[in-house]
């Protein structure tokens, strides 16, 4: 039987390290999990550093070094004016190099997903898991799902990317960021997002994500919300869609990634019936057993 919704384990991060790269910016990164573990990087979602990890116990009995890393302009990573989906998965490949990371598969999360496709676009991983990923937004067949809203945004991102970026970073805050997300979440991912240790977790991640000012989301947002600049059918290497069927945020994916999968080769796609976003964290052994079988 499978584990109460809201019953998840998260700590403190066990390492952490940081990388200076080639032009001088610093990338930084926490780490869970044996250090000589498969190693896993985990993208994370809207304006999240790397302070909310998975739960230690999955990943030693797995024998997974989970590394989650501050996205430029978030936490302690330097911003990267010239920042876009590929110059991240290039500074994720840099960080590989330089710690000899072999076999590298990925999970991107939320707004994280985007950034977990260009790496697999890129050839930069051997799979990667989408965790109630952020889609396409501008691509047709998902833009004329999106609610109007959800569209008006998508409009102004394509229209004009610098002033959607400056619009965003006018009123985006932490305080906002985690409002919102309560706000469209229903009651089985607040149940997660209010529970402890993990509310604590949760709101750490977001006031690092915002300690250099609301660029570095704002940024992140422009860049999922705009056409990507690689074309998901074109992905060659294992991608494994996870969706929660009570994900109320319509910002994700408006048919629980039915879309994302045909565009992938037919992907394999679950989506839980329990669950909503916050699966990675309820579902997570399932996730990354998987993960770790694919490639």
């Amino acid at each position: 039987m499978r584990a109460p919704v809201c019953d998840v384990h998260v700590s403190a991060a066990e390492r952490c390290d940081r990388l200076v790269l080639a032009d001088g910016r610093v990338l930084a990164w926490r780490e869970w999990g044996p250090v000589d573990g498969a190693p896993v990087l985990l993208c994370t979602g809207a304006g999240m550093s790397s302070a909310l990890g998975l739960d230690r116990a999955v990943l030693e009995q797995l024998g997974v070094r989970l590394l989650v890393v501050d996205r430029p302009g978030l936490g302690a990573s330097s911003p990267d004016r010239r920042k876009t989906l590929f110059t991240v998965a290039t500074d994720l490949g840099a960080l590989a190099d330089a710690r000899g990371l072999a076999d590298l598969r990925a999970i991107g999360f939320s707004q994280g997903a985007p950034f977990a496709l260009a790496l697999a676009a890129g050839g930069l991983v051997r799979a990667a898991a989408i965790v109630s990923g952020q889609d396409e937004l501008a691509f047709p067949d998902v833009y004329h799902q999106l609610p109007g809203e959800v569209r008006v945004m998508v409009d102004a991102a394509r229209t004009d990317l610098s002033r959607f970026e400056a619009d965003i970073a006018a009123i985006a805050s932490a305080e906002w960021l985690a409002t919102m997300t309560l706000t469209m979440s229903g009651p089985a991912d607040r149940a997660v997002y209010g529970q402890s240790p993990f509310a604590e977790f949760y709101r750490q991640s977001l006031a690092e994500g915002f300690a250099q000012g609301p660029g570095g989301y704002a940024r992140d947002l422009a860049l999922a919300f705009s056409p990507w600049p690689f074309a998901v059918e074109d992905i060659a290497v294992p991608v494994r869609l996870w969706f929660g069927r009570h994900d109320a945020s319509p910002v994700h994916s408006p048919d629980h990634g039915l879309t994302l999968a045909r565009r992938l080769r037919a992907a394999p796609h679950v989506i839980d019936p329990d669950c909503g976003s916050a699966l990675l964290w309820t579902r997570s052994r399932e996730i990354v057993a998987a993960l770790l079988a694919d490639g």
